[in-house]
Order: structure tokens, then sequence, then C-alpha cells
């Protein structure tokens, strides 16, 4: 191993502070691809290529003479959210935050970029996925007519026909888990997430008067209420699925009742059949309550991506790497999936993987749920990271 192999935590946390501070949504990744691609190159990577899907990047290192690849993904997006903090690094771009961690994700994957980069201690390629807009299903991509998230973004841009990897390999931030601990699960992980937009059409009038109109608000209450009975009316207790109205838009005075109403919100389930169940119950229940009250729904349901399934033996060998990192009792086995959505699933439709958890911290900002005004990433669970990236990728391509 060369000297300057391993990089300090504390500059893994200078790197992580300056992202944080520096937070861009989905496909404006701008500042943070340069930054990461200024790094990715000092560090001497074999290859680098930008603008895939959008803002995203992918770097190639080669270790010893060997035919196999794997690619390891990190995402760089950051929140529309007005963080909650007085900490030096907090965001100077109000109203948008690093609330999932991912400026974390990104530091951790550039610290094993530069390890990997001066030991070459593996046999074949090494594809380092610098994914943009995780969060953003639903957006437009930038110079495409496609409205989706990073993920299926870079695939539509040749990334598995341009960087042919075997296996592709993510990891993310979990607050609930104690700071040096990694989660695992293999199957099911994630659940499938779909975004759904909603208007409810009435007819505006004064609001002394409401007999003259139909109220869009009433009728959208209505509808919220409604849409619950899908969990728990139509679905097995034992068939998880979260249906979530989750913006609300309407109305501009106190005393008019507005001509229409948006929403926005989303579908969760773990599996294929119920979760078309849900999107066809989306759609029946909305019309039918806006019509019993005289209005009119559109409604824009947008399938997102589906549930993340981990590939079982790819679990277990990275198991094995979390075990001797970190040891036995601090390796949690996950008993059920989470409800939230994460896009790496969409690449495990055309690879096999595996997506694991690394434990953030079980208190203060650092125990806070993701999506949170005042969560934020733990510093100390940067070089733990860069040393799961490094002993995964040189047990998976052994010399």
């Amino acid at each position: 191993m060369t000297a300057d192999a391993h990089t300090a935590p504390s500059e893994l946390a200078r790197w992580r502070h300056h992202i944080h501070a520096h937070p861009e949504l989905g496909f404006a990744e701008l500042q943070t691809s340069d930054f990461v691609a200024e790094k990715l190159l000092a560090f001497g990577v074999d290859e680098l290529h930008r603008g895939i899907g959008g803002t995203g990047l992918v770097a190639v290192v080669r270790g010893r003479p060997g035919d196999r690849a794997i690619g390891l993904r990190a995402d760089m997006d950051a929140l529309p959210i007005y963080e909650d903090s007085d900490e030096a690094h907090a965001s100077r771009n109000p109203g948008v935050m690093h609330a999932c961690g991912h400026d974390g994700h990104t530091v951790m994957l550039l610290g094993a970029a530069r390890e990997l980069c001066a030991t070459r201690n593996f046999a074949g390629t090494i594809y380092l996925v610098f994914q943009p807009a995780e969060e953003a299903l639903g957006m437009a991509v930038p110079g495409s007519t496609h409205r989706d998230a990073g993920a299926l973004a870079m695939m539509r841009d040749g990334l598995f026909a341009r960087f042919p990897m075997e296996a592709i390999f993510g990891i993310h931030n979990r607050p609930g888990i104690a700071a040096g601990s990694f989660g695992i699960k293999p199957g099911v992980i994630y659940a499938a997430a779909d975004r759904f937009e909603i208007r409810i059409v009435g007819k505006g009038c004064h609001a002394a008067r409401p007999h003259l109109g139909i109220d869009p608000i009433m009728v959208s209450a209505q509808v919220i209420g409604a849409l619950q009975t899908i969990s728990s009316r139509f679905f097995s207790p034992a068939e998880p699925v979260v249906v979530s109205v989750c913006e609300i838009m309407g109305g501009s005075a106190f005393n008019v009742i507005a001509d229409d109403v948006k929403m926005v919100g989303t579908v969760r389930a773990l599996s294929e059949p119920a979760r078309q169940q849900a999107e066809a119950l989306v759609h029946q229940i909305t019309q039918g309550v806006a019509a019993s009250f005289g209005a009119q729904a559109e409604i824009n349901y947008q399938v997102g991506f589906p549930a993340l399934i981990n590939d079982a033996a790819l679990a277990e060998k990275a198991r094995a790497v979390m075990v001797g990192l970190v040891g036995e009792a601090n390796v949690v086995d996950l008993e059920e999936p989470t409800m939230g959505g994460e896009d790496f699933a969409c690449y495990l439709t055309e690879k096999p993987g595996c997506f694991v958890l690394v434990g953030n911290g079980t208190e203060g900002r650092h125990g806070l749920s993701v999506h949170n005004a005042r969560y934020d990433f733990n510093d100390t669970v940067l070089p733990l990271g860069v040393r799961y990236w490094r002993t995964l990728a040189e047990a998976l391509l052994p010399v």
C-alpha cells in the first residue's frame, strides 16, 4: 500500500462539509459533479466519463489483469428542504438541503476511489458510478423528453452497455442503527415507489354561497380520506401498502372557493401485483369520490421504480465483508423491508447486485429520520464506508 492510500477522516469530513454546504437538486448537481470530477482526476482514475444521465459521472479504475468488472454507486442530489441547523457547514442554498445523506455517500465512494487508485489490489475493472437525481422521480431530464429518476436516466444513456459490469452495489446510511454497524437483508429490502398527481376540478364561487359552486378543497379532503382505505380495506394486513398525499395546493383567498386543487403523493408496495392493484384503486377511488360531488378528477400516475431485491448470493458476500470489518455483533440482519423507495432498484432489473445500510447513529441529528430538516450525516461513519467499498471490491475481484 502506498503511503497516501488512506484519506484522513478529517479530509473526508471537509469534503462532505463542502458538498453539504452547497446542495443541489436532482439533475442540477453542477458544482457537485465538478467537485467529484476534480477529485477523481487528481486520484488518477483511468477514465472519467461525464454527462451520463444529465450530471452523472462514471470513473473507470483498472487493477491487475482480469476480465471481470463490477460497479459501485453513490447518489449526489439533495432535497427541497429548508435546513434547520446552526452548523458551520449548513446549507448555503436556501430551500435545498442534503437531508438524506447523499453528501456522505458521495464522499465514501470518493475516498474508496482514492484508495483503489493507489493500491490496485484487485483483478479486473471497477466502475465508480456517481448518480444524479435519486430523489427526482418524475422530474424532467435536461436534454431529454423523459421524466426519470437518476438511475433510469443513466440507464437510458447506456450505463450498462458502455460500462459492462457483471454486478452493481450501493450503500445508504440508516439513522436508528448505531454508527459502526451495518444492516443487510437478502431479497426485498426497499419498496416499489410510484408518484401521482391529482387535479380536482370544481367550480369557483364566493365562500358565502358555496351552494353555487363545487368546492374542490372539500372534495380533495374526501379523496385523501378515501385513499387511505386502499391499504386498510383492500389489502391484507400482511401485505404492506402505503398511500401518502404529501402536497396539496389550492385556493387564493379566505373568502373565495377555488376552481381547482392539485395534490401530489406516492404509493409504495413490496410486490408487483399489489403495486398494480394500488394504482388501479387510486384511479377508481379518486374518480368515484370526485364524481359523487359533481367534480372532475384528472390523474397523472407515474410508475416509478420497482421493489429493490438484493441478490442472495451477493448479499451473503457483502455480509461476510461487513463481519470482517466490524464483527458479527455489529451486523444487523434486517427482518423486514422498509417502505422507503430507492431507484437503485432499477439497476437490479438488468444486473444482479446488493444494496446495504451503514448505521448513522441513534442520537441527536444523526439519529433523526432522513428527510428531516435537522438531520445530518455522521462524519465518523465516512472511514467505515470507505473501508467497506475497498474491501468489497477486493473480495469480489480477488487477485
